[in-house]
């Protein structure tokens, strides 16, 4: 039986003992990139990152308060299988996307009471339940949730008007320019309740005025567009930096996290939260961890998972009190006898924590390594990936420029076979969870992305707990240093991929470097 037996991918396939192959990532599309010597705005910093649960839609977020939706576009013309079967071309094998919309979403604030500005920075961004083909989504900033309606509307506009022909090269009625059937500015007015066409505009008086009135004949919907509408605001509820919001599983509520409290909220009600996790100390001095991430179950309404800068997990049930003091269950790797110094602490803050789609898995997100923890196993992680070892060396120079208190996130596949996070230099990585994978791919955000970022291993899955025997595979725990080869020797600590998300249903990874949009598929 190999080490890692209950690997997150195996349990999570339905497949135990199968290994999934090694996945080729090749580069897909690129929105934003800016051109060389091009310098990047810090409004156009992408600060979130999110699939909805489709697949159809991605929605980033920005340090200008902006949101950007993007559509799958690829097969959209074929609806139905009879369609796809008489199409005489082959569709791509993977998702591609197109701009949709975008709207502000925050605007900067400033709390006089407390002589705060609150930035307009979007920290998260969750869809919501699909009502009517109109989408919903939650976002944030540091203070304030809102909840956005996207519909789709059909455009008006007038096609024809009653006027007269036009009189030689003049196109003039009275000395008045005539009205074309063009199309007009398409928000100058409304028409029932909807987007129209105006001419108002363009209409100038005659001298002598107007014999007689023009008015539209025909007025016709060919376009349709996008129309983002804010219809809640959750506000006055945190206050320190909020930094989660996580959609509960019945469509009703939702959680937002800061460093001392969890609320929830129904998503009808936007005056009153209630507050269901609070670790503030009565005296702040006694304070030792704050709440970092926090995460509903995918399927079990009542049941959600949030992390500390402690480097613990900790699973609450809401079935057991109203506060929620006290957790079902504490997620937390013993450190080893003789292994703690000066950054001990600090490296092992959760920055992200995410379930996979079956529930049964937590993946975290620590500076130096990702782990993947079994619901039902509370000591030890069944997996640890090393994101970026080679940076152990340098954390002196790290905790100088303030680099070691980056928050990374992660993600994992909708098949859990696979587990991605960021690093430095614009790269990240892609590890496989499945028994005996010794995947571990290293990636460049950027049209290239497999510029010699593959890492060769020699041993296999050492990163697994073999639970048969009830111990740890040490064969990789001190990896070679060969590693920070592959990077060239030189790091880019002000390059860092901070935010990553995975397609639901398909190998496709959409990340964030800088101001730019990069996909890539496998």
């Amino acid at each position: 039986m190999s080490s890692g037996e209950t690997g997150g991918g195996a349990a999570a396939s339905g497949s135990p003992g199968v290994e999934a192959p090694a996945l080729e990532w090749k580069f897909s599309q690129a929105f934003g990139e800016r051109a060389a010597g091009e310098e990047v705005q810090e409004v156009d910093i992408i600060s979130a990152i999110e699939f909805d649960k489709s697949g159809e839609h991605l929605a980033t977020g920005d340090r200008g308060g902006r949101v950007v939706l993007f559509e799958r576009t690829d097969a959209k013309e074929f609806r139905s299988r009879k369609e796809l079967e008489s199409a005489d071309y082959a569709l791509p094998r993977y998702p591609e996307y197109r701009y949709s919309t975008e709207f502000q979403s925050h605007e900067p604030e400033f709390d006089y009471l407390k002589s705060l500005e609150i930035e307009e920075k979007i920290n998260k961004i969750r869809w919501c339940h699909t009502v009517n083909g109109s989408h919903f989504l939650l976002s944030t900033n540091d203070k304030t949730i809102k909840l956005w309606k996207v519909s789709e509307k059909k455009l008006k506009k007038v096609t024809d008007l009653n006027v007269e022909p036009p009189i030689g090269n003049g196109s003039s009625i009275g000395g008045s320019p005539v009205l074309s059937s063009r199309i007009y500015n398409l928000h100058n007015a409304s028409w029932g309740g909807q987007p129209t066409v105006s001419p108002i505009d363009d209409f100038v008086i005659p001298p002598g005025g107007i014999p007689s009135l023009r008015l539209p004949t025909v007025v016709s919907s060919s376009e349709t567009a996008l129309f983002p509408r804010c219809r809640r605001v959750y506000a006055n509820a945190h206050a320190y930096h909020i930094n989660s919001i996580s959609n509960n599983s019945d469509f009703e509520t939702f959680i937002s996290a800061d460093d001392l409290r969890i609320n929830l909220w129904n998503l009808e009600v936007s005056d009153q939260s209630f507050n269901i996790v609070d670790i503030k100390p009565t005296n702040m001095e006694d304070l030792t961890e704050v709440i970092t991430s926090a995460e509903f179950h995918p399927s079990q309404c009542n049941t959600l998972a949030y992390s500390s800068s402690k480097g613990t997990i900790r699973l609450i049930d809401m079935r057991q009190s109203a506060l929620c003091d006290n957790h079902a269950k504490l997620y937390e790797e013993p450190e080893p006898p003789g292994t703690k110094f000066f950054f001990t602490a600090i490296i092992a803050s959760i920055s992200d924590i995410k379930f996979d789609r079956g529930g049964r898995y937590i993946l975290s997100r620590d500076y130096m390594t990702m782990k993947l923890w079994d619901v039902n196993m509370e000591a030890s992680p069944v997996a640890t990936f090393k994101v970026h070892e080679y940076l152990r060396p340098k954390l002196c120079d790290l905790y100088d420029n303030d680099s070691i208190f980056d928050k990374f996130e992660c993600c994992i596949s909708g098949d859990g076979l696979h587990v991605a996070s960021g690093s430095y230099s614009n790269l990240f990585r892609v590890f496989g969870v499945t028994p005996g994978s010794d995947e571990a791919t290293i990636l460049e955000a950027s049209k290239t992305p497999n510029r010699g970022r593959h890492m060769q291993t020699s041993s296999k899955s050492g990163r697994f707990i073999n639970l048969g025997r009830g111990r740890r595979d040490n064969r990789r725990e001190n990896e070679s240093p060969g590693s920070s080869e592959m990077n060239g020797g030189a790091y880019d600590f002000t390059s860092k991929l901070l935010h990553l998300a995975w397609h639901p249903a398909a190998n496709l990874i959409a990340c964030a470097a800088s101001n730019s949009l990069y996909m890539y598929y496998a």
